[in-house]
């Protein structure tokens, strides 16, 4: 290829991490977007003291982007365990210093990537503090992405508190994608967020660029339980007021007797292959062996596996042009 492919990336939370620790491995232009709307633990706090976007899923992007030594990232990583930083994560103490010093989350982000050769961008969906909400099916009404999940009710919909900007530069960059990646993660806390923008969902729809979802393997409690691949899909359509996938990517290795067991009395089953709903969508599928058990019998996606089925569909992609 002439150039690198402009490749964005939307999500947030440990799934969008795993998928960019692998990504960058490739040939790509990465810029990825990241959800900001968390409101527990350490970044909850540093949220609501600073009148900033979320740290937390910003500090694990950055991580998962950067060239570093082993020792950084796990000072990144580190939580304090006494005192008043008891619970706080240092990357996301280091995220609000240089916002506050650079006088906002973005050029902080900017400022905090080159010191750690940050391989792409890494930009917030917005520049502001927000509140995801959510609907549930009984029409009761939850705040607080850190509480919406602990309700064990169906979702209807999320929606945002405020009335959210999405930042300039994260829609110029969608704007100007070859590829929109959807990634892996929870489907109504890290994906439909970054959704939930009028701009943004306008940016995405008008764009020329290939849409690729990339399903979870596996269901996830208080969120998507029950969903077949459609279903997640569907969910993406429904709030995005339009369809928004043009190819999803699954995985359909066997999961192990012993962990389908471990997930079967959590409640938690893989999440289904539903072909025919899918073709009726208008989605092209495409099912590879995507995933690896963790030494504790966890179903994981593995980075190098997905990010090499996704750059192959992109070198076909690219090719065919």
């Amino acid at each position: 290829m002439e150039k690198e492919p402009k490749v964005v990336v939307i999500g947030g939370g440990t799934g969008l991490s795993v998928l960019l620790r692998g990504l960058k491995k490739f040939p790509l232009n990465i810029s990825a977007i990241v959800t900001v709307a968390d409101d527990g633990g350490s970044t909850g706090k540093l949220r609501d003291m600073f009148e900033i976007p979320a740290p937390g899923d910003i500090r694990n992007v950055m991580v998962s982007l950067s060239e570093v030594e082993p020792l950084i990232e796990k000072l990144l990583q580190y939580r304090f365990k006494i005192g008043n930083l008891d619970g706080h994560a240092m990357g996301n103490l280091l995220l609000t210093a240089v916002a506050d010093i650079t006088g906002n989350m973005v050029d902080g982000i900017e400022a905090l990537s080159k010191i750690l050769n940050v391989k792409g961008r890494i930009l917030p969906l917005t520049n502001e503090s927000i509140t995801l909400c959510a609907q549930f099916a009984d029409g009761s009404v939850v705040e607080g992405e850190s509480t919406l999940t602990k309700v064990d009710k169906k979702i209807n919909k999320v929606f945002y508190k405020e009335k959210v900007t999405a930042y300039n530069e994260t829609l110029k960059v969608v704007r100007e994608a070859d590829y929109i990646i959807f990634s892996i993660g929870s489907l109504y806390t890290s994906i439909i967020p970054n959704l939930l923008i009028d701009e943004m969902r306008e940016a995405i729809s008008t764009s020329k660029a290939k849409k690729i979802y990339i399903c979870n393997a596996m269901e996830q409690p208080g969120e998507t339980v029950g969903y077949r691949v459609s279903d997640h899909i569907k969910a993406i359509n429904n709030h995005c007021q339009k369809s928004m996938i043009d190819y999803v990517i699954v995985n359909d290795e066997k999961i192990p007797d012993d962990v389908y067991e471990k997930y079967m009395k959590q409640g938690v089953k893989p999440v289904k292959i539903d072909e025919k709903n899918i073709e009726k969508l208008g989605v092209q599928l495409s099912k590879h062996r995507i995933i690896s058990i963790t030494e504790s019998r966890e179903v994981r996606h593995n980075p190098i596996r997905l990010a090499s089925v996704v750059y192959s569909k992109i070198l076909d992609w690219e090719y065919d042009k």
